[in-house]
């Protein structure tokens, strides 16, 4: 009797932690879960942007006092390589991260470095460096800026690795996707669901594609719902099949990768 009784207390013990995969990573080091599949990316960052006391532009880029937002001219806001052919780009890491979301950021990180020849580095004495703080949202601005350079990924939402990589890749000098100059033959904007105060976040940009093609699978690209008016709307249709992912958040894509070796030289 004792026998059985032990065995059934431990096969409830046991479904009882299948059932909460979750509870040993949200104790003291808060990890932030998996979106639901139904979450995309922009959503995610649109959410957690709304109501930020920042300036900012298409959702998430940060609006700086020392250059137009939208424009790099010359490749100017591009990082500098050294000598021995890396991109070297300094970082902070606010302490308000947790233990378990500083490694996710610094795991983002390493795809640049394994992929490309930027690497993000902590900062020692660099003039010109990113500032990751835990602030009101999820958002950066266009390339470098000079000088300490805000990058923010709220502990409360933005930690995710796609989100991480968007916004990374944005401080590299990277539009979003459906801005980019050639957008019309890719996809199609539904201008009836979005708000006319929104309209400036659909305009298309004089982006240099570098003679790559239209990246539906870019960590870049907005999903399909991004500033809609009317729940469950596109605003932005894939074309000519309208089916085709957009938006997705688990890394960067192969033509994202090959986009950063060609602008910063591989």
């Amino acid at each position: 009797m004792e026998g059985k009784l032990t065995c059934t207390i431990l096969a409830l013990l046991l479904s009882f932690s299948q059932a909460n995969p979750l509870m040993d990573l949200q104790g003291e080091d808060d990890v932030q879960p998996e979106d639901p599949e139904h979450v995309d990316m922009t959503t995610r960052i649109l959410q957690m942007n709304n109501g930020s006391s920042q300036m900012l532009l298409q959702g998430d880029l940060l609006v700086p006092n020392t250059r137009n937002a939208m424009i790099c001219y010359l490749n100017r806001c591009l990082w500098t390589k050294s000598a021995d052919g890396l991109v070297q780009v300094p970082y902070v890491l606010s302490s308000d991260f947790s233990a378990v979301q500083q490694r996710l950021i610094e795991s983002a990180m390493m795809a640049f470095s394994s992929f490309t020849c930027v690497h993000f580095v902590r900062r020692t004495t660099q003039s010109d460096y990113i500032s990751i703080e835990n602030l009101d949202g999820c958002y950066s601005v266009l390339g470098r800026t000079g000088g300490k350079q805000l990058l923010s990924l709220s502990r409360n939402g933005c930690v995710y690795y796609g989100i991480v990589q968007h916004e990374l890749n944005r401080a590299l000098g990277f539009y979003h996707e459906h801005t980019r100059s050639d957008r019309d033959q890719y996809v199609r904007i539904n201008w009836q669901y979005v708000d006319p105060n929104q309209y400036y976040n659909f305009e298309k940009q004089n982006t240099n594609n570098q003679n790559t093609p239209y990246d539906y699978g870019s960590i870049m690209h907005y999903g399909r719902t991004a500033f809609t008016i009317q729940y469950g709307m596109d605003t932005i249709t894939p074309i000519p099949n309208p089916n085709v992912p957009i938006g997705q958040r688990n890394g960067l894509s192969q033509i994202d990768i090959l986009r950063i070796n060609k602008l910063y030289g591989c």
